[in-house]
């Protein structure tokens, strides 16, 4: 054992020293451990001053509205669609953007996006667009179970566009694609740049000219990443700060980030392994905790 956990010492070591990663103990800021009715809290995304999340593949087509300093769930919505895999939630500021494109065998021929109007309070699902989308670059749809490149779990709104960030199981790289929301044809994903994360990209969020990004390795080691946009729309032409946020036995499986004027909240969903069980977590950093 103590070689094993020397081992582990020693890569850990060997992974900040290459990425030139701070250590953050992002377990001392846990707010909340989320209810089970959404324990598999795919993502976070704030609509005006309101933190929304929802479950992932299987579970009911709906969204939660929760406290942000709670976690407690003040109201549920549900949407006229259809749960194959969601993975990322975005806004425009009038239309929820639901990303169904979770694709972790990277076989999926029918990735979407559901464009739901949301005013007042109300998901108006006689409305509900569906923008479906494909990779240019995809030419093999074989079942290729947690070694495909083109899974997808992050997306964001942003100068009229929506960015998406693929987790890249094999190259450990996150490409970003645009896609026009306007466009309710089978679009091809427009690529503009890519990044090795080293990590498994599992949401991302964008305020005041940064754009974050959380993930893990297949080690169980969860970071951040927080990269400064260069120009409209491009963020990978300077490396990020790293941050690494402990490891996914104590915080959990970090599915969700949404980041405001208030700071950055991340979630976990329920994550279980043969080493131990965690619950689901909500997070939050205030603005000047994290040296950026």
């Amino acid at each position: 054992m103590k070689k094993l956990l020397l081992s582990l010492a020693i890569a850990l070591s060997v992974g900040f020293h290459a990425q030139k990663s701070e250590i953050f103990k992002l377990k001392k800021f846990r707010i909340a451990v989320l209810n089970d009715t959404i324990k598999e809290s795919s993502g976070l995304n704030f609509f005006g001053n309101d933190l929304f999340t929802f479950n992932d593949s299987g579970n009911p087509a709906e969204l939660f509205k929760i406290d942000p300093k709670s976690g407690k769930i003040l109201k549920t919505f549900k949407a006229n669609a259809e749960n194959t895999d969601w993975e990322a939630l975005a806004n425009d500021g009038q239309n929820f953007f639901i990303g169904d494109f979770g694709n972790n065998a990277g076989k999926r021929t029918d990735l979407k996006i559901y464009k739901i109007p949301y005013a007042d309070g109300i998901l108006d699902n006689t409305k509900v667009q569906i923008l479906p989308f494909y990779y240019p670059e995809q030419k093999d749809f074989n079942p290729q179970k947690i070694s495909t490149d083109f899974d997808l779990e992050s997306m964001i709104y942003l100068h009229g566009k929506i960015h998406i960030f693929t987790k890249e199981w094999t190259s450990k790289t996150t490409a970003h694609y645009i896609l026009d929301p306007a466009n309710s044809e089978n679009q091809a994903a427009q690529k503009v740049e890519s990044f090795q994360t080293n990590f498994l990209v599992t949401d991302a969020s964008y305020f005041n000219g940064k754009l974050y990004v959380v993930g893990y390795t297949k080690k169980t080691e969860v970071f951040l990443d927080v990269f400064d946009e260069t120009e409209p729309g491009i963020f990978f032409k300077n490396r990020p700060k790293q941050f690494y946020l402990g490891s996914a036995l104590g915080v959990g499986q970090i599915e969700g980030i949404a980041v405001n004027g208030n700071g950055i909240y991340i979630s976990s969903e329920k994550f279980v392994n043969p080493v131990k069980k965690t619950a689901p977590y909500l997070y939050f950093i205030p603005h000047g905790k994290l040296k950026l």
